[in-house]
């Protein structure tokens, strides 16, 4: 009876955990989420290799390049 309850209990848990990759791709050195469409909070940077939208939060944006010297 406690195995079975235990088996139970186990597979309550194992089907609150989230799938392994499809909804928490990170792009941008693991700075940005993959996702179909940014939030007001982020901007769009690039494609992701699946083709879906690199959104990074605001604060985070890319560094500008540097300009170059003019002589």
């Amino acid at each position: 009876m406690t195995q079975l309850l235990l088996l139970i209990v186990a597979l309550l848990v194992l089907g609150h955990v989230p799938p392994g990759r499809s909804e928490f791709k990170r792009c941008w050195k693991g700075q940005g989420a993959c996702r179909t469409y940014c939030t007001r909070q982020e901007t769009y940077m690039h494609l992701c290799p699946d083709g879906s939208l690199c959104c990074l939060p605001y604060g985070l944006k890319a560094p500008a390049a540097p300009k170059p010297e003019s002589v």
